[in-house]
């Protein structure tokens, strides 16, 4: 069963960290570039629904 969830309802109002949903970082697929520093990382969603972030 999968709950959707707006992920800004799990942060206290009082919290300003940036809040993001992984699908939309996918762009509904499962995998995401992220560029640190002039360094690639691929953030991947496994089929169990679990975050991987690698270099």
């Amino acid at each position: 069963m999968n709950m959707q969830v707006d992920p800004r309802s799990l942060m206290p109002l009082t919290d300003n960290t940036p809040c993001h949903d992984a699908e939309s970082l996918t762009g509904g697929g499962n995998l995401a570039r992220i560029v640190l520093q002039g360094q690639v990382y691929s953030l991947r969603i496994t089929r169990a629904g679990k975050l991987i972030l690698t270099k």
